[in-house]
């Protein structure tokens, strides 16, 4: 298969793989590689990683088979907002600060986990406001960080 240079790879309209899946992308390369017979230093050259990996992929490959070096589900709580929530609040972010009835039009975490619980119902803790807010809407900013247009040092 001939090689293809940068551009031509990005022009596809196949988007780029996540990290967990290029991880899963090398293990079933590797199951792949077991299943022909070929030797753990062959895989780990292949596949790029550390002969360690790979013995320890083949521990797994062997016990429970190919099924076993896929991707398995995040663990962990499942999150307080579900999509349609998530996106609401979005929503109702977007539209501004002062659209909430608060003074200036400048978006705090207490700001955004008031309008959080107006909007779902559902009340948040400061660091779970800003793993929502992560994706943040255009505009949404911490009062931290100054709006561009704001000039620093003037009241």
């Amino acid at each position: 298969m001939p090689l293809q240079s940068e551009s031509e790879a990005c022009a596809g309209a196949v988007s780029p793989l996540t990290r967990p899946q290029l991880a899963e992308a090398r293990r079933m390369r590797a199951a792949e590689m077991f299943e022909r017979g070929c030797t753990q230093p062959e895989v780990a050259r292949a596949v790029g990683v550390c002969l360690e990996s790979v013995r320890r992929w083949r521990r797994v490959w062997e016990q429970e088979g190919t099924a076993a070096l896929r991707r398995r589900p995040a663990g962990g709580r499942p999150p307080k907002l579900d999509d349609a929530q998530a996106a609401a609040v979005r929503q109702a972010l977007e539209q501004g600060a002062q659209a909430h009835g608060f003074e200036a039009d400048l978006w705090t975490l207490e700001r955004v986990g008031v309008v959080v619980e107006r909007v779902s119902g559902v009340t948040l803790a400061r660091a779970s406001v800003w793993r929502l807010l992560t994706g943040r809407p255009a505009g949404v900013e911490s009062a931290a960080a100054p709006a561009s247009g704001r000039r620093r040092g003037r009241v």
